[in-house]
């Protein structure tokens, strides 16, 4: 983690992004669209003193990928992406994921692992676009899918 560029989409209160930098995350972007989770993120982060290290993107997390892989002349990457849309929202995991692992695959860093927190119960796909799922965590009602960017053969076209 050390180092490591994190995306929080669905950051709601902000605590896994919180988390990111108290171990040692370089910078955090937060995403989150919801008004009361906004208010809670933005006190945590003041009751905490965290003043640097991070930006706070108020808006949707299909928003924020489509803005962000426009950037030029880069976009931003990231290592490590953190998607818990609300349990309700399954097909926020299906647009999230399908984008992450294709037309924004750019802001994934070499490397990066994107995880997302979903019921146990609802079952990702295995793949989305670049994506492929490398290990699935499930403790109590919850589940954790650790996807990566699929390894190119060498002589792929880029």
């Amino acid at each position: 983690m050390a180092g490591a560029a994190f995306l929080d989409l669905y950051a709601g209160s902000g605590a896994v992004g919180i988390e990111a930098l108290s171990r040692g995350a370089a910078r955090v972007v937060f995403v989150e669209r919801a008004p009361a989770a906004l208010k809670a993120l933005h006190g945590n982060l003041e009751r905490l003193g965290i003043t640097e290290g991070f930006r706070i993107h108020a808006g949707s997390a299909g928003g924020f990928l489509g803005s962000a892989r426009g950037t030029t002349p880069k976009p931003e990457r990231y290592e490590v992406v953190f998607l818990d849309p609300p349990y309700d929202a399954d097909h926020e995991y299906e647009a999230t994921l399908g984008v992450l692992g294709g037309t924004a695959a750019g802001l994934l860093a070499d490397g990066a692992v994107v995880i997302a927190e979903h019921r146990k119960k609802s079952r990702l796909e295995s793949r989305y676009g670049q994506l492929v799922r490398t290990r699935l965590l499930e403790q109590g009602d919850a589940a954790l899918s650790f996807y990566s960017v699929e390894a190119r053969a060498e002589g792929d076209a880029e």
